[in-house]
């Protein structure tokens, strides 16, 4: 067993600048997004792949999955915030099309959708993962989703501000 100091270790690291940018992205969005890209800098290709396929290592890579992808949400949240719109479009459709399920990536999406005057595409969206919720699930989407939607439908002026 390697024994080493949580520091010294590139999980470890990351981890830390994910919830050390989670908890300053709302007051300090500049400094979350300096930290969200160190973290996602360091990885290179899936969590653990070369330490084995047992129930410890799988669940370990599962995790840190999630907190990958937590981390490429509380960047987009964070360049939502700066006004990055157009920024981060293509983004969260690559990001919407391999997790098509994931309600905040879509709310994020039809968010910047919409802040890029592009209000049909944003509800086009919402339709599209509200299609798939139900076909797969048996779902309609959550209230997030749902108050995105009807902002954007009433054009809301809170759309134009930062992500909540």
């Amino acid at each position: 067993m390697l024994v080493l100091p949580p520091e010294n270790i590139d999980a470890s690291r990351f981890i830390l600048n994910v919830e050390l940018a989670s908890r300053v992205k709302a007051r300090e969005p500049e400094k979350a997004i300096v930290l969200l890209t160190n973290a996602l800098d360091t990885w290179r290709g899936p969590a653990l792949l070369d330490t084995g396929h047992g129930m410890i290592c799988r669940t370990a890579a599962a995790r840190l999955e999630e907190t990958r992808l937590m981390a490429r949400e509380l960047l987009v949240e964070a360049k939502l915030a700066l006004g990055g719109h157009y920024e981060v479009v293509s983004e969260l459709e690559q990001l919407l099309s391999r997790h098509p399920l994931r309600e905040r990536l879509c709310e994020q999406l039809m968010i910047a959708l919409y802040r890029c005057g592009r209000q049909a595409d944003a509800i086009g969206t919402f339709h599209r993962v509200r299609q798939r919720l139900s076909a797969d699930l048996g779902l309609e989407p959550g209230p997030g989703l749902q108050r995105t939607m009807s902002e954007i439908l009433r054009q809301g002026p809170s759309l134009l501000h930062e992500v909540g």
